[in-house]
């Protein structure tokens, strides 16, 4: 009897999984085999984006002799700390990710404000002159005044070897404005700024207690980009900067590096191979180090980024 039930079940399921694959939609020959193509070129990429991180990574754990010898691939050789004591033994180290953090954070804060500022207006149909106003900041992307004129320009505004100036000059990107105009234009309604108008609601209020909570998802991809930005402002600060106090962790990072590999007039052949190893450990190192912050921050605006990035594409 128990023998009888157990081939009912067996012979139920049997039939079961068969309805389900008549009922399932089989996909065409071409459209599986685009599908493979697809993945494998995923595979392909993530490949070729990783290895170089492995590498990196393996290569900054491993002892400064097994780097040099080129014996170091995707596992690190001889495990040793060298090059990250020998990063963290210099004392501008702390000071420049302490500068680096206050560019990031005040810049961000600055460039998004300033951003959102000039960018809502433009937005607006009702704006008198958006068209030429939005011309020539689209012109300021095609043509620069150079570098020469730039520098007298922060000269004479008295920012020379002063923090804000590593903020003010950069403190707009026009690519940062096309993208909050464009998602002002499309997820902000007439109608809803009618409606706040009737209801006896300012410009600046309705921007602040409406437009913002709705822009949550571009203001995090615009911030990401001006974050990213300043975070490895170099150019910059090796231009405006003489103080050593107020160096971001770049030109610390690039001093470090040069410092190791110039010997510092050593004539020994022992001390200048040395030193090379290191100088060649230290570039691995010194590459983690500075990209743990934004590997850092990343996990927690890429969930905006998504709706962010398609800002524009769908007008509902």
């Amino acid at each position: 009897m128990t023998t009888l039930t157990e081939e009912r079940t067996t012979t139920g399921k049997k039939l079961e999984r068969r309805a389900a694959r008549a009922r399932r939609i089989r996909e065409p020959r071409t459209d599986r085999i685009f599908l493979f193509c697809i993945y494998l070129l995923l595979v392909v990429f993530l490949v070729v984006v990783l290895a170089p991180l492995l590498y990196i990574v393996a290569s900054s754990f491993s002892s400064p002799e097994a780097v040099s010898a080129g014996r170091v691939r995707f596992w690190p050789v001889d495990v040793s700390l060298r090059g990250y004591q020998a990063v963290f033994a210099n004392p501008q180290i702390i000071q420049g990710y302490l500068n680096s953090l206050f560019y990031t954070v005040v810049g961000t804060i600055v460039s998004v404000t300033m951003t959102i500022a000039i960018a809502y207006p433009l937005s607006r149909r009702t704006l008198v002159g958006r068209n030429v106003v939005m011309t020539l900041i689209l012109f300021t992307m095609l043509f620069t005044g150079g570098l020469v004129p730039t520098y007298l320009v922060v000269q004479s505004a008295g920012l020379l070897d002063t923090r804000w100036a590593l903020i003010i000059p950069q403190a707009i990107g026009v690519w940062q404005v096309i993208i909050a105009r464009t998602y002002f234009r499309t997820a902000i309604p007439d109608e809803l700024v009618e409606a706040s108008q009737l209801d006896g609601c300012g410009d600046l209020r309705f921007l602040w207690a409406v437009v913002i909570p709705l822009a949550k998802p571009m203001i995090a991809v615009v911030a990401l980009m001006y974050a990213i930005m300043q975070w490895n402002s170099y150019f910059d600060a090796l231009i405006y900067l003489k103080n050593p106090d107020l160096f971001p962790l770049q030109i610390v990072l690039r001093n470090i590096l040069i410092l190791n590999t110039t010997g510092g007039g050593a004539v020994d052949a022992s001390v200048v191979i040395q030193r090379q190893q290191l100088a060649d450990l230290l570039k691995y190192s010194l590459i983690v180090v500075a990209s743990v912050p934004v590997l850092l921050i990343y996990p927690f605006v890429a969930r905006y980024f998504t709706k962010g990035i398609l800002i524009g594409a769908v007008k509902g």
